[in-house]
């Protein structure tokens, strides 16, 4: 049953749902931002389009890779051809400057009482400005390698070594000597994105998580919004459906769901405003 959700999708009501979420927000104690890839598509951050097939040009003739998230699967016969692709799927998303969309968003909650929990992995809210106390990378960071195997907890600073893949690339492939191996075992090594049971949850991601859920705990007795921005089905139970479940229970919390597509509820709560339309145009 989704009849008590406000959801909208024309422009005449969509100005008023936008003017009654900024109204929430505005009054809000807290606010807890949950951010999928939808935030940073709308950021321009896009994983196909021009700038991919213009950056991948010879990756997409010689493999037919289509977009940069299928290019992550696809099966390399070596580890050059591996790293060559990574290297330059990580300069590309990760290693460029902020985008104004994510400065936006950090204006709008700055002076507020915050927290942020995503999915991606782009090291935007960082770059924006946004307190890395009250940020939550679940998944994983691009701008660091790992064990492949998670057979110890830290984590590499990658940049200089992308930088250099990157240069060093010819015909889809880097010098072997570029191959990044694991100093403890000698196996190779993994981009830190959450992938199979191997991920890296070091020090860091369990302090940032521990701090998520204190702060979950603080906010559920005052007036808080739950912003949830670009947040599909991929992965619904990191973000989406407690989200929804908190919306439900917590007696002064309303959730403003923004998306231009998946913005039904599994629940049915009249505290729920879900605008179906692009991120960059409501911010």
């Amino acid at each position: 049953m989704f009849s008590k959700i406000k959801t909208v999708t024309s422009t005449t009501d969509c100005s008023r749902q936008i003017a009654e979420a900024r109204e929430l927000i505005a009054s809000a104690e807290c606010i807890i931002i949950g951010a999928g890839a939808g935030l940073s598509t709308a950021a321009g951050l896009r994983y196909d389009g021009p700038d991919f097939e213009h950056r991948f040009a010879d990756f997409i003739q010689k493999y037919g890779i289509s977009d940069l998230y299928s290019s992550s699967f696809y099966p390399f016969q070596t580890e050059e051809e591996y790293w060559a692709c990574w290297a330059r799927h990580i300069d590309f998303i990760r290693f460029r400057n902020v985008a104004p969309l994510y400065q936006q968003l950090f204006k709008l909650v700055n002076q507020k009482d915050y927290f942020v929990i995503t999915t991606n992995v782009d090291g935007q809210f960082r770059k924006a400005g946004f307190d890395e106390e009250r940020l939550f990378e679940v998944q994983g960071d691009y701008a660091y390698l790992q064990c492949a195997k998670g057979c110890h907890n830290t984590l590499y600073d990658n940049e200089e070594l992308v930088k250099r893949m990157v240069n060093a690339t010819e015909d889809c492939r880097i010098p072997s000597s570029l191959v990044p191996h694991c100093p403890i075992d000698g196996e190779k090594m993994a981009v830190h994105v959450r992938c199979d049971e191997y991920f890296v949850e070091d020090e860091n991601w369990q302090a940032a998580s521990e701090r998520y859920y204190q702060f979950l705990e603080y906010a559920r007795e005052r007036r808080t919004v739950l912003l949830e921005l670009g947040v599909g089905f991929n992965t619904p139970s990191i973000i989406r459906f407690p989200f929804e479940r908190m919306a439900a229970a917590w007696k002064d919390t309303h959730l403003v769901r923004i998306n231009q597509e998946n913005t039904q509820s599994m629940l049915d709560n009249s505290r729920t405003i879900a605008i179906r339309k692009d991120i960059s145009e409501v911010l």
